[in-house]
């Protein structure tokens, strides 16, 4: 009888023994499964190569994370390449021959990525003094591989469990159809489950937060703005727009600007009261609301009578670049009506993913009905019709016209500002630029109607007179926002032929894939750089706006003063 209880007891924990062995060994193929050589060789590569210079100067953390997504990338090639290798050579190498191999890998190891992490810091200072940065702390290049090696193993462990559950599914297909259609649908269905995962668990509750943030960010209003009582702006108690509906970007633009004041010291005499409209996302239901107020607003101030009239197309946020704005008001002595829709309230990198099309419809809707009520204005009397857009803003603008000789003829000037590459029209222009001219400095039908500008000086080159009709494109030859496009995987970028832009590395080279992951991780830092670089631009509106519509009497001196009052401003 003592014997029964123990043998019971016995099995029951060698069935329990069992069951952790099979769940273990489960696990180990996820955590612990040996590493083959040739992933483990194409992800020293891909780190190495993940270090080499590029737009712009990268944080450690970034670069980390940057290297770690580039070494299972390097990793995942370097495995295919050995496997085909092995099909097509349908043979094992020796033992002594695989040995060798692996003391050869780990001594490039040991010797490749210490080296590799010195030269990328060098790389990295050098970039750095392109741009006039401080160079960056030793110890900072220091956590690179930790980071990296961290956001590797992440990835790799995900990749492994997806790669188990697609095993698992076509195992249990094959009991019922042959083999291919088995592997076929397994991986079809374990896209389709990872896919949904993903959309319900991580990306919709994503943007589900990030609208709910950003919705409460845009109810808020920046310390030192106050609701208008003038008029002229829109808000104001004799406003058609609520200044509750305008949003923080909206309440920005209407409580900012030069004072009547501000202006009459700039110029020497007096000065009116500059217009300012804005229609926010939430100052009606609709795209041909919003523009229907907009225009009813524009009625409202007197902006027709106006000597300039300027539509700035919002970024993302409904954000209007000061810089941008206040030059106009200063250089016209307030003679100025400026008008802005704002279409989201997202970031413009988030707002590029999901209301791009958001973009083209305001940019569009508001520009021509602007233009078809200025069209029928007499010639001699009406204001000046100037546009401007920044960033996804100048994506919109674009999207008013059919291509730049619409877009010059319908406006007396335009003025954009870090194109993105969905921009058509700058696409077109560049492609279609003189021969010699340079990729990120291109000139376009002898620069009689359009010029591109990296700095001040560009904008009188070449040397021929301006058409009455002036678009302006300023663009930084180290933007990432301009220069990121999906053909960096297969294709060498123009912007990296000779001669290059004034801060791009000489010591910059193209490879595939990894530029590409490079030039992306640049745009999340694109406006951690001093003004002239990245995606910041300073003070340039101000010679670009007098490039474009030169006040009477405008001088040099007027510039300088000009830009040093904006330079300053945030």
């Amino acid at each position: 009888m003592d014997e029964t209880p123990r043998s019971s007891n016995g099995d029951r924990g060698d069935l329990d023994r069992d069951d952790k062995t099979r769940w273990g060994d489960r696990f180990r193929w996820v955590f612990w499964r040996r590493l083959p050589f040739g992933g483990l060789a194409g992800a020293l590569v891909f780190f190495c190569l993940s270090l080499t210079p590029s737009l712009l100067p990268r944080v450690a953390l970034l670069q980390g994370a940057v290297a770690g997504i580039t070494m299972v990338i390097g990793y995942g090639l370097g495995s295919a390449v050995s496997s085909l290798i092995r099909k097509i050579i349908k043979r094992e190498p020796s033992t002594d021959v695989k040995r060798i191999a692996w003391w050869v890998l780990v001594a490039a190891t040991v010797i490749l990525v210490p080296l590799f992490l010195y030269l990328g810091g060098r790389w990295q200072d050098q970039v750095r003094g392109l741009m006039e940065m401080e160079e960056q702390a030793v110890w900072q290049w220091g956590t690179i591989l930790v980071v990296s090696l961290v956001v590797a193993g992440l990835i790799l462990i995900i990749s492994r469990i997806i790669r188990g559950l697609a095993r698992v599914l076509v195992r249990f297909i094959d009991r019922f159809v042959p083999r291919v259609v088995a592997v076929v649908v397994g991986v079809v269905v374990t896209f389709v489950v990872v896919v949904g995962l993903v959309q319900g668990f991580v990306l919709d509750p994503l943007m589900d937060g990030l609208n709910s943030t950003f919705g409460v960010v845009n109810d808020g209003t920046s310390e030192g703005i106050e609701q208008p009582t003038n008029r002229e702006r829109s808000g104001s108690p004799d406003s058609l727009v609520p200044w509750e509906s305008l949003g923080v970007k909206g309440r920005d633009f209407i409580g900012s600007g030069p004072t009547v004041e501000e202006i009459e010291d700039f110029n020497g005499r007096e000065a009116g009261r500059p217009i300012r409209v804005y229609v926010g996302l939430k100052s009606a239901d609709t795209v041909a609301e919003r523009v229907d107020l907009a225009m009813q607003e524009l009625d409202r101030t007197g902006a027709w009578e106006r000597d300039v009239l300027a539509v700035f197309t919002t970024t993302g946020t409904g954000w209007v670049d000061a810089r941008a704005a206040d030059p106009l008001e200063y250089m016209h002595n307030a003679d100025t009506a400026l008008v802005a829709l704002q279409y989201s309230y997202l970031p413009s990198w988030i707002s590029f993913l999901v209301d791009i099309d958001k973009a083209a419809e305001a940019g569009r809707e508001m520009i021509q009905a602007v233009h078809e009520r200025w069209s029928q204005l007499p010639a001699e009397s009406r204001p000046k019709l100037l546009l401007f857009g920044e960033s996804l803003g100048s994506f919109g603008t674009e999207s008013a016209f059919a291509g730049i000789d619409d877009l010059i003829a319908s406006t007396d000037g335009a003025l954009l500002v870090g194109p993105v590459f969905q921009n058509e029209i700058h696409s077109q222009v560049t492609s279609s630029r003189e021969q010699d001219s340079p990729f990120w400095l291109p000139v376009y039908e002898a620069g009689h109607n359009l010029r591109f500008a990296v700095s001040p000086a560009d904008l009188s080159q070449p040397d021929t007179e301006w058409s009455p009709s002036r678009i302006v494109y300023l663009q930084n030859a180290s933007d990432p926002i301009t220069y990121w496009t999906t053909d960096l995987v297969w294709r060498s970028p123009e912007w990296l032929d000779e001669p290059r832009g004034p801060d791009v590395s000489e010591d910059m080279f193209w490879v595939p894939v990894i530029t590409f992951w490079q030039t992306a991780a640049d745009m999340a830092f694109s406006t951690g750089v001093p003004a002239g670089h990245g995606h910041v631009y300073g003070a340039d509106p101000v010679d670009a706006w007098a490039a474009i519509y030169t006040p009477p009497g405008w001088t040099e001196a007027d510039n300088r003063r000009l830009r040093d009052i904006i330079g300053h401003e945030k």
